[in-house]
């Protein structure tokens, strides 16, 4: 049974159809890379996922919660997926180890002592171990996003959502980044990524989903960046070179 299923999922914004139907799944410990041109829906879809943004129509099941339930408990669903945006969104006031701690002493009702743990257990998964007493201010745009990825993965979620997470940083930096998302995707870790990294998602990406217009054009392994099938795709990829 796959871990994230959408199925014929509609979304408008006003008159403005921004998904027209789209379907795909997610095995667990997939990574899933949903590529497109801006303004595809992919982000939407991403949204939709977390119930950030609600759907019209279709069905999105992640982690066993139906999120069209108008009953859906948005804190359980929440425990289980973990979101990370393009903006870092880590509070100025607390060093990188307070605003880890905050999620599992907060929503978890851990202790400190335990909670302290785990901040120091998810920062040096993203090497960020030496920055635990720093404040966000302290951190290059690269290792504010690592720590933004250590603050979801202290809730130890069972999909990580990623949206665009590199695409305000420099070269450099993504690469640090995308080393960290690399090495989780090796411990097993259920992720959904909106990339326009088209090496990294030929690289790590189990499956691909290119999105076009609010629909679903082609999806498959990796491989179909290769050698696509659909003419949009085939565009978009001798657009990324």
């Amino acid at each position: 049974m796959p871990i994230v299923i959408l199925d014929d999922v509609k979304k408008s914004f006003g008159s403005v159809d921004v998904l027209r139907g789209v379907s795909f799944a997610v095995e667990k410990g997939q990574v899933l890379a949903l590529i497109g041109a801006s303004g595809s829906g992919k982000s939407t879809a991403l949204r939709c996922i977390d119930r950030l943004e609600t759907i019209d129509a279709g069905r999105i099941e992640v982690c066993g919660h139906r999120l069209e339930n108008p009953k859906l408990n948005l804190r359980d669903l929440r425990l289980d997926v973990g979101i990370v945006f393009q903006s870092y969104n880590l509070f100025p006031h607390l060093t990188i180890e307070q605003n880890i701690m905050l999620g599992p002493t907060t929503v978890k009702k851990l202790k400190k002592a335990d909670a302290r743990e785990i901040a120091r257990d998810v920062l040096t998964k993203v090497g960020l171990e030496h920055k635990a007493n720093d404040f966000p201010e302290q951190l290059s745009g690269g290792q504010q996003q690592r720590a933004a990825i250590a603050r979801s993965l202290a809730m130890q979620p069972q999909v990580m959502l990623f949206d665009e997470v590199t695409s305000a940083l420099d070269p450099k930096l993504t690469g640090e980044v995308l080393r960290v998302i690399e090495k989780l995707a090796e411990t097993g870790m259920t992720m959904i990524m909106v990339t326009h990294e088209m090496n990294f998602a030929r690289k790590i990406a189990d499956k691909v989903v290119f999105m076009h217009q609010g629909l679903v054009h082609e999806q498959g392994a990796a491989s179909i960046l290769s050698n696509p099938q659909t003419a949009e795709l085939k565009d978009f990829v001798s657009n990324e070179l």
